[in-house]
């Protein structure tokens, strides 16, 4: 049986859980008004920046590209930003201005993406549309100067399991014609194990999201739906929040069972901050950088550039 936390006490988890969200939830209107008025990000001088790239007929279905100026055979991140399904863009705060700033002068590609929303998309769709977006990337990538072999695939929250989904769940990443990727970040999931989410006290955004029918919860589990290797996926956790490294860990768990290379990253952060932090000059972005350096020696190279 499925519960729900009562209002009080939802709304005061809400913002440990998932702090833009508590806005959204409590000043809807001003949260929305505050993501639709965001500025293009600052980006390191010499940045070559394309914005609103389509990759399908929906206006929510564009991307941004950040490249280095003489990028040949780059390696990508391609990034998904998260806001509970339901709220978001690729120029939020913490989305892409640290993570451009560390990555794009040593060589990277920085792709940051929109997709289609809540009420108007769930989930699934929503999946559909972060793999469309991919294989769109991949296939445009050399007249940015990036190498379609070499992407890192990277979401926070929402974006987490989204990206973690398209990882497990391989048919989705077929269908749109995405080719392997190098690896997964997974920045502090707002939802690797659906069925045990929904099975516990939860939050409502949980409901608005993946719904009462328990076939939806499988079908949009990152966790249910991983059954085999995947490609090597880094799991960061927030110890901050009490079911992210559990759940994380339960996740690496059975990616390593399955023969995949997973690996988990408990950081003392807040949920906000292992996005908004992630590219500062820490311990916490250096591990992340062990992660990927480990994935291709062209982005070990890469990565000990100055």
């Amino acid at each position: 049986m499925k519960h729900k936390l009562p209002v009080v006490i939802a709304g005061a988890l809400l913002i440990g859980l998932i702090s833009n969200c508590a806005m959204a939830q409590a000043q809807p209107g001003l949260f929305r008004a505050r993501l639709l008025s965001m500025q293009q990000p600052s980006v390191p001088a010499g940045t070559r920046v394309i914005s609103n790239v389509s990759y399908g007929d929906d206006p929510r279905q564009r991307l941004d590209v950040y490249a280095p100026a003489d990028a040949s055979h780059a390696p990508v991140i391609f990034m998904v930003h998260g806001g509970a399904w339901a709220f978001g863009k690729k120029t939020s705060p913490g989305v892409v201005e640290n993570k451009v700033a560390r990555w794009v002068p040593k060589g990277f590609i920085v792709i940051s993406i929109d997709y289609r929303m809540l009420p108007d998309a769930a989930p699934l769709a929503q999946a559909d549309d972060v793999a469309r977006a991919l294989a769109f990337a991949q296939r445009h990538a050399r007249q940015w100067g990036g190498d379609p072999a070499l992407f890192i695939v990277m979401g926070h929250s929402a974006g987490a399991h989204l990206v973690s989904l398209i990882t497990t769940d391989t048919a989705i990443a077929q269908a749109r014609g995405v080719q392997p990727w190098l690896g997964t970040v997974s920045l502090d999931s707002a939802a690797l194990d659906v069925v045990n989410i929904m099975q516990q006290r939860h939050l409502p955004l949980y409901d608005r999201a993946f719904g009462s029918d328990e076939a939806g919860w499988i079908a949009a589990s990152p966790m249910q739906q991983m059954h085999g290797r995947i490609v090597p996926f880094l799991a960061v956790c927030s110890t901050r929040r009490e079911n992210s490294c559990p759940q994380a860990q339960r996740f690496v768990a059975k990616a390593q069972s399955l023969g995949s290379s997973g690996r988990m990253l408990p950081e003392d952060l807040t949920h906000e901050q292992i996005n908004e932090q992630l590219g500062t000059s820490s311990d916490y972005t250096d591990n992340v950088e062990a992660f990927m350096r480990s994935l291709n020696p062209v982005v070990a190279h890469a990565l000990s550039e100055q």
